[in-house]
């Protein structure tokens, strides 16, 4: 007996959900694309939910991948951060 529509969709967007990027570049990449065809208007409504899903998880992986890059960022820097202290610049020019 052969797959039914619903089967054979589900199967693809298993795979296609199996098939997320992980590095942000090309996350940020598709999802860009996407939106491209999403706005161009010529995906069918079926395509276009699935680009939509598909999306939402690019999203979520970009939204990631940038919070770790964050969370990095504040530990490499550690108390490094303090307020500029307009003083210290005029003491190096003068320098």
């Amino acid at each position: 007996m052969p797959a039914s529509r619903p089967d054979a969709e589900n199967a693809t967007a298993s795979r296609a959900a199996s098939a997320l990027p992980q590095d942000f570049e090309t996350a940020l990449a598709q999802l860009e694309a996407l939106v491209a065809a999403m706005e161009d208007g010529s995906l069918p409504l079926e395509e276009s939910l699935a680009a939509y899903r598909r999306g939402v998880e690019l999203t979520r992986i970009c939204q990631e991948r940038l919070a770790q890059a964050e969370q990095q960022v504040r530990v490499l820097e550690g108390d490094l951060l303090r307020p500029l202290d307009p003083g210290a610049l005029d003491d190096e020019s003068n320098g």
